[in-house]
């Protein structure tokens, strides 16, 4: 059966179960103080963004989930932030190597999950944007992505009934800024956190792991962490990964950036919770199935000038079964499935 298809209904068995089980523990249209609490999960750090100037309230939250969901927040009004971030695939896009915007434009980066972003200190692929509450205005502004602007965005928001009175709700005026609207963004994306995993489990001693699994932890332990460090699974640097450059693309990285041919092709390391569901896999979404990736970073120690790449070495078909079974149980069903950040009509 085709991957695709298997992964689509893998994931529609879970929805039903979802909608079945959390049906019972709340109505995503009433979201109270107690659904927006922020819940740091058990040995986690802290974040690096605090909402100390923006209060999470359920009226903010609310906002924030509706602007997500709407592509107003685009020039033709085609293209909203979920239309690239999916929750299904931990808010990453499974359908496309690349993102895809406004006209059928495609940029030249696959979409990142969004996950655990209060403990990101930098954000895409690059590192071009370092603050959580400006994140949104990338995609917003992009040409190939919404191509909107700001000023747009708040006077189509300002025509609408509905948004002057979630406004008002969020903010006790009607005022439609750009700072509210992209706070109210950052309350919801803020708060999707993933932290709920069998491999948490395991940690906090309340599921065993098997035996493939334990030796996929101690391969990733000796092999990955440097790059990928628990619990967050990202060390929040960047690396060259090692592949070869699309001559398409042309996509320097973080050189892009800096202007530092030393920053050339190196790319954020992206954090592994739900690496099962966020394929397809790199900057430019060039390997599909986990499988790849391992073949990868097992043959191009090789030949790498990266170190902590060499580290990996050559990887035995046992040893690549072992780290793929470790990896899937970085899987957080709970937030899969939180009906919170789920579209509500």
């Amino acid at each position: 059966m085709n991957r695709a298809i298997q992964f689509g209904l893998v994931i529609g068995y879970f929805f039903v179960v979802g909608f079945m089980i959390q049906s019972f523990k709340g109505d995503p249209n009433k979201i109270t103080k107690k659904n927006v609490q922020l819940q740091i999960p058990e040995g986690f750090p802290n974040p690096n963004y605090s909402f100390e100037n923006n209060t999470i309230t359920p009226e903010g939250f609310v906002l924030g989930r509706k602007l997500f969901y709407d592509p107003i927040l685009s020039k033709d009004n085609t293209i909203s932030c979920a239309s690239c971030h999916q929750q299904f695939a931990a808010f990453a896009h499974i359908d496309h190597k690349l993102s895809h915007g406004i006209d059928n434009r495609i940029g030249i980066r696959n979409v990142p999950a969004l996950q655990n972003l209060i403990w990101k200190d930098n954000f895409m692929w690059d590192g071009g944007v370092n603050h959580l509450e400006i994140q949104a205005v990338n995609p917003i502004t992009s040409r190939d992505e919404m191509n909107e602007s700001l000023e747009n965005v708040i006077r189509k928001l300002q025509k609408s009934a509905e948004y002057t009175t979630l406004f008002k709700k969020a903010f006790n005026d009607t005022l439609v800024t750009s700072e509210r609207i992209l706070k109210s963004l950052t309350q919801f994306t803020g708060l999707m956190i993933s932290g709920n995993s069998k491999y948490d489990h395991y940690k906090k001693g309340s599921l065993d792991f098997n035996d493939s699994e334990l030796r996929g932890m101690l391969l990733f332990k000796e092999k990955c962490s440097s790059c990928h460090t628990p619990p967050l699974f990202t060390d929040n640097g960047f690396q060259n990964n090692g592949i070869q450059p699309d001559s398409l693309l042309n996509d320097l990285g973080r050189g892009a950036i800096t202007h530092r041919v030393k920053d050339y092709y190196l790319f954020k390391v992206p954090s592994l919770r739900n690496c099962e569901v966020t394929f397809p896999y790199m900057h430019d979404g060039r390997f599909r199935k986990l499988q790849h990736v391992l073949d990868h970073y097992s043959s191009a120690s090789i030949t790498s000038k990266n170190k902590k790449i060499q580290k990996i070495g050559i990887l035995s078909s046992q040893n690549k079964v072992d780290l793929e079974a470790f990896l899937i149980t970085l899987t957080d069903k709970t937030f899969l499935l939180d009906r919170r950040f789920m579209l509500v009509k």
